[in-house]
């Protein structure tokens, strides 16, 4: 079995949740099982330790990108930054505001997050529409950040975020994907 497979084998779907129609991946089972999370966190490393793609600075989104760029950022010995939703950081702050599908939503970085020409991994556990990533990459160049590459574990391909962000010219990892239901 490829590592693609295996890491799917591990993500839970639950059906209609938040809402009917929704097939929910639930990553939480590749986290429970010590093997599983080994994997997925050495897939990620193995990617990373390339000198082409070597980050200095991991940013997790909030909050199960915290999980996997905290981790990833210490096995590759570099620094990790938060981007957090609106009002959970302390200090001075940047903020950039998205679209969701009911709304909007806003996200902040601390202005001494990264540095200018920082080369900036930018982790979350799953690509839907792609707003929260694109807002997470906006805010690191208002830093004067280089967001280098945007990975997450999970592709929802048909939500049309991946093309979104590749389009906007943002190189994207993802480990799986999950077409159709």
């Amino acid at each position: 079995m490829d590592t693609s497979a295996y890491l799917r084998s591990h993500i839970r779907t639950v059906p209609d949740w938040p809402a009917p129609g929704v097939q929910f991946r639930d990553i939480t089972p590749l986290l429970q099982d010590p093997k599983v999370f080994r994997v997925l966190i050495d897939t990620f490393v193995h990617r990373y330790m390339d000198p082409a793609l070597r980050p200095d600075v991991v940013a997790g989104l909030d909050a199960r990108g915290f999980i996997i760029g905290s981790v990833l950022a210490y096995e590759l010995g570099v620094g990790f930054v938060p981007i957090r939703k609106k009002g959970k950081l302390p200090f001075t702050t940047v903020e950039e505001t998205y679209e969701l599908e009911y709304g909007s939503a806003t996200v902040e970085l601390h202005t001494d997050a990264v540095k200018a020409g920082d080369r900036v991994l930018l982790i979350d556990d799953l690509i839907a529409t792609g707003g929260t990533m694109m807002a997470g990459r906006k805010l690191l160049e208002k830093l004067g950040a280089q967001v280098v590459e945007g990975a997450a574990i999970v592709d929802l391909p048909e939500l049309g975020g991946s093309q979104r962000l590749t389009d906007s010219g943002l190189s994207l990892f993802t480990l799986v994907d999950f077409t159709g239901h």
